[in-house]
């Protein structure tokens, strides 16, 4: 038990010696992944559609 306590010690000292991102940073770079996975979303979204239609020509598809 005393092992659990001294982690827990440990992990409370080590977080306080942490700095934190401000409230404006981390809006700014949850936008900024939010564009970033809609982008990608779209390109491979576009690579899906145009193999699709690829394969389907070649296989006597509509």
């Amino acid at each position: 038990m005393n092992k659990v306590i001294n982690f827990l010690k440990q992990s409370v000292g080590e977080l306080k010696k942490s700095t934190w991102l401000s409230r404006q940073e981390v809006i700014q770079s949850t936008i900024l992944v939010m564009i970033v996975v809609a982008l990608v979303s779209a390109y491979v979204g576009l690579i899906d559609f145009g193999l699709t239609r690829v394969l389907g020509v070649l296989i006597g598809g509509h």
